[in-house]
């Protein structure tokens, strides 16, 4: 009777380790054990390799981690420098364009010397140009001139900051041309805010803007518009010869502009009447409380100066660039 709880005892340990055995062969027991164990004991060319054929795979999730596993158990090793480089790359694919941002930071700041640091200022500068874009946009023709610019600057300033750098890069071509896709559309952008300046009678802040437009984006196509509106409003602050110096330029650089008449004369007409309308205005139809426009201006050149002559240029041409790029979805009368 003495021997009977040791036995009992015994038989409960006894039956415990059968159990433990007889359901090891169950995939969900002690399988995160094992594959941490497995995670630890892996070689750095076997965890380098398996992240490639994620990257190749596109399954840029699994590639982040094994790649973020690479550089953290193999800090020194001869895959770490790449690892951090493809993590821009995968992040990036991700559409976690802040942290590519951040990641491509600091393989610049451990890594200046690297022989493929261009590949990671164009990649940042990426990350920052593809930030608010999505499919939708291309589906309805969404205007991004006015959207938030914070993005479209920052990828302005890493292309620069790339061809600075790095003008001989083979990223370098397709960076000045989205550079200059950037250009546009902030120049436009800065047009927007002008043209809401100018329907809120704030002239003085709209010719800021617009003179901003003449000065830092002075090839972009929205330049024409900022002269205009430099023309307008000084104008209209009884500022007569700094409107008709902003006049001159205009008529000289771009005298085929949609606001000059048969005489040369800046016509106002068409530019108000879209812009001022009041409700009254809307509701009538155009009937009633009409917006006031100035007469013609006209240039005043100095003694002795000859305009050059207009160049004749085609009507379809014009129309051409004043075209916009339409969505699939832009025929409907709601969108665009």
């Amino acid at each position: 009777m003495r021997n009977l709880p040791r036995v009992a005892i015994l038989g409960t340990l006894i039956g415990s380790l059968l159990v433990g055995a007889g359901c090891s062969w169950m995939p969900f027991v002690g399988d995160k054990k094992k594959k941490r164990r497995e995670d630890l004991d892996t070689t750095e060319e076997i965890l380098y390799n398996r992240t490639q054929r994620s990257l190749r795979a596109g399954n840029y999730s699994n590639a982040i981690d094994g790649l973020q596993q690479l550089e953290s158990q193999f800090p020194f090793g001869r895959y770490a420098e790449q690892a951090q480089l493809e993590i821009i790359y995968a992040q990036y694919m991700s559409f976690e364009h802040d942290s590519a941002r951040l990641a491509a930071d600091r393989f610049m700041r451990l890594h200046p010397q690297h022989a493929h640091i261009d590949y990671a200022y164009y990649l940042k500068g990426l990350a920052a140009f593809n930030k608010n874009r999505s499919l939708l946009d291309r589906l309805f023709s969404t205007d991004l001139s006015k959207r938030d610019m914070t993005a479209a600057r920052e990828a302005y300033a890493d292309f620069g900051q790339l061809l600075d750098r790095y003008p001989e890069s083979q990223y370098a071509p397709d960076a000045t041309k989205r550079m200059v896709y950037l250009r546009n559309l902030l120049a436009e952008s800065e047009i927007n805010v002008a043209d809401f300046y100018m329907r809120r009678g704030a002239y003085v802040a709209a010719s800021t803007r617009a003179r901003f437009v003449v000065e830092n984006y002075s090839k972009a196509p929205a330049v024409a518009d900022a002269l205009a509106i430099l023309v307008e409003a000084n104008h209209k602050l009884d500022m007569t010869e700094a409107a008709n110096d902003a006049l001159r330029v205009l008529a000289i650089n771009f005298p085929n502009y949609p606001a000059f008449n048969e005489q040369g004369e800046f016509v106002l007409d068409e530019q108000i009447r879209n812009r001022d309308r009041s409700w009254t205005n809307m509701v009538t139809l155009g009937l009633l409380d009409r917006p006031e426009v100035p007469p013609p201006i006209k240039i005043e050149h100095p003694e002795g100066f000859v305009p050059p002559p207009v160049p004749q240029q085609e009507e379809a041409d014009s129309k051409a660039k004043k075209k916009k790029k339409r969505g699939l979805f832009s025929w409907l009368p709601f969108v665009g």
